[in-house]
């Protein structure tokens, strides 16, 4: 049986002379080939991103959902939000873009290795940002129904909870959209998980790739 191993060594030792081998100018023009287009497709997947909630506005049930805000007396804190949650994610968007420029052009392994950390950090960072606003969206809502006088008409609930007291509903309302939240930003943080996580781990597999070329 050793004999039998010691003979497939040898043979798969003599193939192995004769298959190709790659220099390092060729294994780094491929991984940054690669990591080039990861890059290129976060940067696309965060304006796809920005702009599809955008075309749901111009569906009228969406827009009628925008009115509970100044219902609930909150359209000044919701620009003010808007106008933050905007600027910070065009900033991303323009790192995103930055890191892609960036990664074109480049020629040596270490700058390469710079960028696809810098730009797993940002990802890190944008779905961070991203999932802590849509918390926030929430919260905001959960505190104008608190401090709202006549949240069953505004919600449209009047007529369904008129036996219940007040106090009660607003807690049961409260609890219900604190629940949706939490869960509604779980699923979104599957989602980024599914986009940018496939993507950020190809960039990892890149890097330790990378790393070794460099040993």
């Amino acid at each position: 049986m050793l004999d039998e191993l010691e003979l497939l060594k040898k043979d798969w030792q003599k193939k192995e002379e004769h298959l190709p081998k790659l220099s390092y100018d060729q294994i780094y023009k491929m991984i940054w080939k690669k990591s080039s287009s990861i890059v290129k497709w976060i940067f696309y997947i965060s304006i796809i991103e920005f702009i599809l909630p955008h075309l749901l506005y111009l569906v009228p049930s969406m827009r009628n959902n925008l009115d509970i805000y100044s219902n609930l007396g909150l359209t000044n804190v919701f620009l003010v939000i808007s106008i933050l949650q905007y600027v910070v994610i065009f900033y991303f968007i323009y790192q995103f873009y930055k890191r892609y420029q960036e990664i074109s052009v480049l020629d040596s392994a270490k700058q390469l290795t710079s960028n696809i950390l810098r730009t797993r950090k940002t990802v890190k960072h944008y779905v961070i940002f991203s999932l802590s606003m849509v918390l926030l969206t929430f919260l905001m809502l959960i505190i104008g129904i608190y401090f709202s006088d006549n949240v069953l008409e505004t919600l449209g609930l009047a007529g369904k909870m008129d036996s219940v007291p007040i106090e009660k509903a607003k807690f049961i309302i409260m609890a219900s959209f604190a629940i949706f939240g939490v869960l509604f930003t779980l699923a979104l943080g599957g989602i980024y998980f599914l986009l940018y996580g496939l993507l950020t781990r190809k960039l990892r597999r890149n890097f330790r790739e990378l790393q070794k070329l460099e040993v």
